[in-house]
């Protein structure tokens, strides 16, 4: 163990930029990327405020952060897809190899993932970190540290178009115009979805979500989201529904979105149980999908942003030195409007 300095929460409420002792040994499989950049994510955010997240619970002193990229300083032994100086970006989370859930792809939802910055694993606003390789993916040249520290959200949103099995044409449905939710949109859409209705209350966030081709916004203040819909498919009804704010709210009407056959992916997570219209999701055969985190979507996610099909930097609302990463926790609390996705940025 090295002590190094971190953006560390020690307990709820309360965060300091202080040293810490964290594992800065290269072992075999492994590599040691200098962060450049890192995002501020909502689940940062929540165990900041609210000191857990479920069954997780703050009970030591934990550093933050989970989306990140940067440079490989090292390798370990048996390294060989990566060398010093490769601009990378890094999936956060690590599960048993030999799980169950792990021999069958499914290894996000392995019981035994080390995920960064959920308690009690440390996350990574430090200015080095020790990572497996195999979880480490290089950067295209024309794809910047601020997008790599991008492509954690996005892969979420991939995740959920590969579970809504979007065939060339279909309209989608967005709930929430939140950084998840946006990134959704944009998945889906680059997926073969011909358009995304993108709801929310927030005009700043729908204004954002539509300078994306393909997204048109329905402020749900204004307008009834249903009756949005069936104007916009003749009646019909979406072909995939995406519910990305987390509201128990939305579920009381969600199943007057999906046309018959149609789907429902479940993104957002409500704090406690909600109903569900088994009725309607009978009657209308409608197929429901959920989503924890991702699989396998690092690599075709790179891919869609190295070859200039997606940009999320227009995502991108403010960045803050890795000094004043305390600044950007209290702001991302504040939760304005206008803002997508804060990120911090390490000295070189």
């Amino acid at each position: 163990m090295t002590k190094v300095r971190a953006l560390v929460l020690e307990r709820q409420h309360e965060l300091k930029l202080r040293d810490i002792n964290l594992q800065q040994t290269v072992g075999a499989g492994e590599v040691r990327i200098k962060i450049r950049t890192v995002g501020v994510c909502g689940s940062d955010v929540h165990y900041y405020t609210h000191g857990r997240i479920g069954p997780f619970v703050v009970e030591a002193p934990m550093v933050l952060g989970h989306e990140a990229a940067g440079i490989i300083a090292e390798t370990g032994e048996g390294v060989e897809h990566l060398k010093v100086g490769d601009r990378v970006c890094m999936e956060p989370g690590i599960p048993d190899p030999n799980s169950r859930a792990s021999r069958l792809g499914l290894y996000n939802i392995d019981p035994a993932v080390r995920f960064w910055a959920t308690p009690p694993i440390h996350g990574v606003l430090t200015p080095y970190v020790v990572h497996p390789a195999n979880y480490t993916f290089k950067l295209p040249d024309n794809v910047s540290f601020a997008e790599g520290a991008m492509v954690e959200p996005f892969a979420v949103g991939m995740q959920a178009a590969a579970k809504a099995k979007i065939a060339p044409g279909d309209t989608a449905v967005v709930i929430g115009a939140g950084p998840i939710g946006t990134m959704v949109a944009i998945a889906a859409l680059a997926g073969g979805c011909a358009r995304a209705i993108v709801a929310d209350l927030a005009q700043p966030k729908l204004d954002i979500a539509a300078g994306f081709q393909g997204v048109v916004p329905v402020n749900i203040r204004d307008k009834n989201l249903a009756a949005e819909v069936k104007r916009l498919t003749d009646g019909w009804g979406a072909d995939v529904v995406f519910e990305c704010s987390g509201s128990a709210r939305a579920w009381e009407t969600l199943l007057d979105l999906p046309r018959p056959g149609g789907a429902v992916v479940v993104v957002g997570l409500p704090v406690a149980p909600v109903g569900l219209d088994i009725a309607t999701a009978s009657t209308k055969e409608v197929r429901i999908e959920t989503v924890f985190r991702y699989a396998h979507q690092y690599e075709r996610a790179i891919a869609l942003m190295g070859s200039g099909r997606v940009d999320l930097k227009p995502l991108i609302s403010a960045t803050f030195a890795f000094e004043d990463s305390i600044t950007a926790f209290d702001r991302a609390v504040e939760a304005r409007p206008a803002d997508v996705k804060l990120q911090i940025r390490l000295p070189d």
